[in-house]
């Protein structure tokens, strides 16, 4: 069967956030793109489509009208120190520096040239715990969700003054570059639609295909070791095409490839019902006022495990459990307040640009999201005792692990902290939960010290919680122009990688912890700096 063969001045191997960002800076400056992408049309945009739309930016207008006040020398403390960076990073602290200072004018006003607005409330997570995190709220939410920011970046593709230069191929599994005198010029592959094969020429290769997220034995032969066995089980927020065959693709031809160890996971991770794929999963956002609780029933901690200060920690805490899973028990009252999804699926108004209904579910809570994963979510049980619950949550797991005794005994516990009143709270969940209340980003999703077992706000629910395998924060090193680099240190010549491919800039920008909102921005700042060192060269 005759092999189709493509041409143009750059080949982009990838059609996510990365590779639309490199798409767009290149035809700004008159280049020809083909973007070659192994997923469906339905599917451009990659996972950045489904993500809630958080983005990291520093001296926002939305922050100065809260009153926050930021700096760039205050976020790289605070990125340096949460990731942990040293002074062996070189990289990933030189791309720190220069997306923490660029964040507001090329990332920021960058989108917002091109149609994307924010919420007005920049929301406060990774605040940090034995590591500083953030020190002021600078997770901005696209309004719109994921879905709306790459909706908005595949029209201006679509309506593109130069859209003659640009070509998509979907459906194309690359298979092997393709290098002409000592220089990078294309891919080869099969295109899975036809099962012919293709080739793709160029001047310039961009490597824009993810993470490894989306094979789960790959992220188990690269677990952290610190943290023993990977959980045995474990649940797929990335997609299947994020396989890590482009890595090691590009590792046999001479790039470095980096940190692979470290994972950008999340703590509550339950079984999509819909599922796309295998082992699809859905990220929850903790509910703060849910107590957290491992495999037998007992709550864990301290710290207290409590959402928006430090997700490594609690990944790194149900790991060291002899079963690598965990439960949330709350009741219905904290669920419609509290619960909520990370993405853009199941976050209907802010996805659909429903203001009202979206403060109806602010002011209300969120009743129809709880029905839904209490009726179909099949790691969800509800029950209008203790005792009920445990062995429903037996029932679920089909083992005796979870003892009714302790789990009363842990519940009781908690609620008499909250019965002396905030005067004598002394529970570290408590004091974190008041924290939180102060900034008023928080304070309307979350309850003022809620009770678990409380006739009132009956029936209870457990949540069985896995962890879910989300973003590499390793990947392919890259200089500042976003060129792969080999084990020397030297470019590979017509070689670039970007977004999660290249660990969202130099192999691993981030370090050991993300400050959240820094992947979307990664994907785009390191694309766009591809495009640019590829138009001046």
């Amino acid at each position: 069967m005759t092999a189709t063969n493509h041409k143009a001045d750059v080949v982009v191997i990838g059609g996510g956030l990365a590779g639309i960002a490199a798409a767009l800076e290149l035809l700004d400056h008159q280049k020809s793109v083909i973007i070659i992408d192994r997923a469906p049309e339905d599917r451009f945009g990659g996972l950045a489509r489904k993500s809630f739309g958080g983005i990291f930016i520093v001296g926002s207008p939305e922050q100065k009208r809260a009153g926050i006040r930021d700096s760039v020398d205050l976020a790289l403390r605070d990125w340096i120190s949460f990731g942990e960076l040293g002074q062996r990073d070189v990289w990933p602290r030189r791309w720190a520096e220069s997306y923490i200072a660029a964040s507001h004018d090329d990332v920021y006003r960058w989108l917002k040239n091109r149609g994307v607005t924010f919420f007005p409330v920049v929301h406060w997570v990774e605040r940090g715990l034995h590591q500083p995190g953030n020190s002021v709220p600078r997770f901005h939410m696209v309004w719109g969700t994921g879905q709306g920011l790459m909706l908005a970046l595949i029209e201006k593709l679509h309506t593109h003054p130069r859209k003659d230069r640009l070509q998509l191929a979907f459906r194309h599994r690359v298979t092997g570059l393709i290098d002409s005198n000592g220089r990078f010029t294309g891919c080869r592959g099969i295109d899975e639609s036809t099962r012919r094969e293709f080739t793709a020429i160029g001047e310039n290769v961009v490597i824009a295909a993810g993470g490894i997220g989306g094979n789960l034995d790959l992220v188990r032969s690269h677990w952290y070791k610190p943290w023993g066995e990977p959980p045995e089980n474990m649940v797929n927020g990335s997609h299947p095409e994020a396989d890590g065959q482009l890595h090691q693709i590009v590792a046999d031809r001479g790039g470095r490839v980096v940190n692979l160890e470290k994972m950008w996971n999340y703590a509550a991770g339950v079984h999509h019902w819909r599922p796309e794929h295998e082992h699809h999963g859905i990220s929850l956002v903790p509910p703060k006022s849910a107590l957290w609780v491992n495999y037998e029933g007992r709550r864990m901690g301290p710290p207290a495990m409590v959402t928006a200060f430090d997700t490594r920690y609690l990944v790194e805490t149900i790991c060291r459990q002899k079963k690598k899973y965990s439960w949330q028990i709350l009741n219905w009252k904290i669920a419609r307040k509290e619960l909520a999804v990370s993405g853009s699926e199941f976050n209907h108004a802010i996805r659909d640009k429903k203001r009202i209904a979206f403060l109806a579910t602010l002011l209300f809570g969120n009743q129809n999201l709880v029905r839904d994963f209490v009726d179909n979510c099949q790691d969800f049980v509800t029950a209008r005792s203790i005792d009920e619950l445990a062995r429903k949550m037996n029932e679920l797991t089909g083992t005796p692990d979870v003892d009714a005794g302790l789990l009363t005994e842990e519940i009781s516990r908690y609620d008499a902290a909250i019965a002396r009143g905030p005067a004598l709270h002394n529970d570290d969940q408590l004091r974190r939960i008041a924290h939180a209340r102060q900034y008023r980003g928080d304070r309307i999703r979350t309850c003022k010290f809620a009770r678990i077992n409380d006739s009132n706000a009956m029936p209870l629910i457990a949540i069985r919680e896995f962890i879910l395998v989300r973003k590499s924060l390793g990947g392919i090193e890259t200089d500042l122009e976003s060129r792969v680099l080999n084990d020397a240190g030297e470019a590979l010549p017509g070689l670039y990688a970007v977004g999660e491919a290249a660990g969202f800039g130099g192999g691993g920008i981030h370090g050991l912890r993300s400050l959240e909102g820094t992947f979307l921005g990664g994907c785009i700042f390191s694309g766009r700096l591809a495009g640019q060192s590829i138009s001046k060269g």
